[in-house]
């Protein structure tokens, strides 16, 4: 047995680290003597080297005692270590976005966004047949949606798709349908088939650039409504008439979005 001085030598793990998993149920000593001393032995060690390897790989505390209460041989550790190297791929690419969305505002090509000029429009839309997919989550998760509808769809695809929004603020759980106009009733085993109602009268512009900038469009367009007195309603639509492909994203500086809302 190893008293907690030595342990700590022994494992490279301070007394105060020592004690602080102690408290957390991470690792507790095999033995506590009557005056409350803290006794360690060889599997107490093993765990203390595992303990000691998650944490040099940035597991979290949390994650760390998750694993020790489920993990019993080297097979399930690989398991975990593979969800914590995708983890940590999905946080390389979020700070990868944040660092191309800080780029915009640093190089001079890009801040030409910051000042289009909207050419605002009346319009009306008839009534159109769509192979749709209505969902209830996050605003970026629309492109494998849209990928999975054009597989049913196939070849009745009849214009460009476009998206229905049935909030009437930004939610972080939105209320989406995914809209692809066909030829005539598509069957399909994750789609509908359906026919929307016309819009009687809509504000309308087009918007080039990616997607991130969209928001100044509807700012244009509510400003607009509010300036003539109009009312919007929803569900207000984004017509995808040049996007990112189905296997290549391509330039977002040259993507073209109509913004569709239904006013009165």
């Amino acid at each position: 047995m190893y008293k907690i001085s030595e342990f700590s030598k022994i494992t490279r793990l301070t007394v105060k680290s020592l004690r602080y998993y102690d408290e957390e149920g991470i690792l507790k000593p095999s033995c506590r003597g009557d005056n409350g001393y803290r006794y360690y032995n060889g599997e107490d060690f093993k765990k203390a080297e595992l303990i000691q390897f998650l944490r040099d790989l940035d597991f979290g505390i949390a994650q760390v005692k998750d694993i020790l209460k489920n993990c019993e041989s080297a097979e399930d550790l690989s398991y975990y270590l593979e969800e914590k190297q995708e983890m940590l791929r999905r946080q390389i690419q979020k700070e990868k976005e944040l660092i191309r969305r800080m780029d915009r505002y640093l190089k001079p090509k890009d801040a030409e966004v910051e000042f289009m000029e909207y050419k605002i429009e009346l319009k009306s839309f008839p009534a159109i047949t769509a192979a749709s997919m209505r969902y209830r989550g996050k605003y970026q998760d629309m492109g494998k949606y849209i990928s999975d509808i054009y597989k049913e769809v196939k070849g009745k695809g009849a214009g460009e798709p476009f998206c229905c929004y049935y909030d009437d603020d930004f939610k972080e759980e939105a209320d989406i349908e995914i809209c692809v106009p066909t030829k005539g009733v598509v069957e399909g085993k994750n789609i509908s088939s359906k026919q929307l109602p016309p819009v009687p009268k809509a504000v309308c512009t087009t918007h080039t650039g990616s997607y991130e900038e969209l928001h100044r469009a509807y700012k244009a367009l509510l400003d607009y409504a509010r300036d003539h007195g109009l009312t919007c309603l929803t569900p207000s639509r984004e017509i995808y008439l040049k996007g990112p492909g189905m296997i290549f994203k391509g330039n977002p500086n040259k993507y073209v979005t109509e913004i569709v809302i239904p006013v009165q």
